[in-house]
This record gives structure tokens, C-alpha cells and sequence, in this order.
């Protein structure tokens, strides 16, 4: 047998074997295909279902069309509970990508024990929220927290922290902020590993201050990473719930109900199943809407 038909021959040897390969792996596909489908699309479509009703636990179900959404539109509660939701997700956005950012540039820089202070840094979101929630909710206490001795240690008066209205949000803002800057910190700080040193070199020999370098070189080429912290900051803010109502339960009275709060009562609390349905539904588009416009603010900086 010539060399060429001895290609020719594995070469179609090769080809049937993928085709057989191929004809046997969709069985193995397909099982898990059904399985993720199921898990996904069953929940929101069976939710999707019950916002069509009145329906409370213990109680026959009703149809009742849109109507849910109806009131949810016209529910005041639910107003201020998407409000203080979009009020709590800013800050718990904007301030980890500015300290995040800030510590990403402090650690890029080689100094003594760099690698311990990056350890301890990090160490924060190694902890689970309840017990992030749980540690702050007795620092937080007027009394005994000691938040306000330190505070009395420098003479400012003692703070009410999640006792007040006005201070609450931001105070659980801290919290959220303490937790996650690391990530942020660390999603920055691979970008800034990955850029090119061409800029700095031609920058340096231009005669460029570092305040110019960041603004004109830094600052746009690590903008898809800051993006990427952007989208995962922000869907993380706006479902979070476990901090939240450990430490207030929403509180005090409403002024720390967030949308996830909101939602939580009705459904497990006042156990209105069908109305809670229809704010699952509209949250979850909320979130994909926002979802998509910083998918498509990603594309537009990506270089």
C-alpha cells in the first residue's frame, strides 16, 4: 500500500470513528441538557404561573390575570422598597470600585511584605455573609458596639448606626463595602497585571507625571476590567438579602426594606404567594435589563 492510500485510510478511519463518537455523546448530553433546562426554566415558568393568581398559603387559588402587577405598580411600599434597592446598590457599587481601585494600584507596586498585606487584605470576603452580618450587628450596638468607643476614644459623639432611619442604608453600605472591595480589588489588580508595558515606557521617556499616566494610559486600558467589576458588583448588590436582614430584618420599621426583603415577607411571612410571584417577576427583569446595558457598556469599551 502507497503512503497516500495509507493517509487516505487512517484519514477515513479518524472520520468514522468521530462520527460514531459523536452519534453516542449526544445520548450523554442530552440527560443533562433536560436537567439544567429543568432547573432553570421550570422555577420561572411555574413562577411566571402563580403571579396570575391570589393565592395564599392554606387557601384555594384564584385567577386573577395581571392584577397582581397591577397593584404591585400602585403599591406604595414596594415604590420605596425598589428605591432604597437602586439608593443601596450605588453606593454598594461605587465605593468598592473606588477603593478597589485604589488598592489595586497600592498592591501592583512592589514594597516590603506586599504579600502579607495582600493576604490580609483579602481576607474579608473569605467570610460568609451571616457571619460578616452577625460580627457587625453587635459592633453596631449603642451601648456596647465597639464602633462608638472608638468614636468616644477621638470625641465624636456616638452614632445609632441600623437603629436609625437616616443611617442605616449607608451603615449597611459599610458592611458591603468592607466585605467586597477585596474582589474588586483582585478582578482589578489581574487587569493591571495583564497590561501592556509599551504605554509606560513611551510615556516615561515622553516625561509624563504619574497622575498623567494613569489618566491617559491606566485608566482606559484597565476600563473593561473596571466593567467586569461593575456587572458582578452590581447583580451581587442588588440581590443581596442574607446581611440585610440579619442584621435589621429591615428595619428600623421599613427603612432598610429592600426589594429582596420586601419579597421575602410577602411570600414568607404574610405567605402571598401569588403577589410575591409577580415581584420575583419584575425584579428578575429589572436585573436582566440592567444586566444588558452593562454587557452592552462592555462592548462599547472593549478595545
Amino acid at each position: 500500500m502507497s503512503s497516500a492510500s495509507a493517509i487516505e485510510a487512517a484519514a477515513a478511519t479518524i472520520e468514522r470513528r468521530r462520527r460514531n463518537y459523536a452519534r453516542h455523546y449526544i445520548w450523554f448530553v442530552v440527560p443533562a441538557a433536560i436537567a439544567v433546562l429543568g432547573t432553570i426554566l421550570f422555577p420561572w415558568a411555574f413562577t411566571f404561573y402563580i403571579s396570575a393568581f391570589d393565592w395564599r398559603l392554606g387557601s384555594t387559588r384564584e385567577f386573577v390575570g395581571f392584577a397582581n402587577y397591577t397593584k404591585l405598580f400602585t403599591d406604595e411600599r414596594f415604590g420605596w422598597a425598589l428605591l432604597r434597592t437602586l439608593y443601596y446598590t450605588t453606593l454598594s457599587v461605587i465605593f468598592p470600585l473606588i477603593l478597589g481601585l485604589a488598592a489595586a494600584l497600592i498592591f501592583n507596586h512592589k514594597f516590603p511584605l506586599r504579600g502579607l498585606a495582600r493576604t490580609i487584605f483579602i481576607l474579608p470576603m473569605m467570610a460568609t455573609p451571616v457571619a460578616v452580618a452577625l460580627v457587625w450587628t453587635m459592633m453596631f450596638h449603642p451601648q456596647l458596639g465597639v464602633l462608638n468607643w472608638l468614636l468616644q476614644q477621638v470625641g465624636i459623639p456616638p452614632s445609632m448606626w441600623v437603629y436609625h432611619a437616616d443611617s442605616v442604608i449607608p451603615t449597611l453600605v459599610l458592611v458591603e463595602v468592607w466585605h467586597w472591595t477585596p474582589l474588586v480589588m483582585l478582578l482589578l489588580l489581574g487587569g493591571l497585571a495583564a497590561l501592556p508595558i509599551d504605554p509606560y515606557e513611551a510615556a516615561k521617556i515622553d516625561g509624563a507625571t504619574p497622575l498623567q499616566v494613569f489618566r491617559y494610559i491606566t485608566l482606559p486600558l484597565l476600563a473593561p476590567y473596571l466593567v467586569v467589576a461593575l456587572i458582578i458588583r452590581t447583580i451581587d448588590a442588588l440581590k443581596a438579602f442574607d446581611t440585610i436582614y440579619v442584621i435589621t430584618q429591615g428595619g428600623p420599621g421599613s427603612a432598610s426594606e429592600t426589594i429582596n426583603i420586601y419579597l421575602y415577607l410577602q411570600a414568607f411571612a404574610f405567605y402571598n404567594m401569588g403577589y410575591a410571584s409577580a415581584v420575583v417577576v419584575v425584579f428578575f427583569a429589572l436585573i436582566l435589563t440592567l444586566a444588558a446595558l452593562l454587557m452592552w457598556t462592555r462592548e462599547k469599551v472593549r478595545p
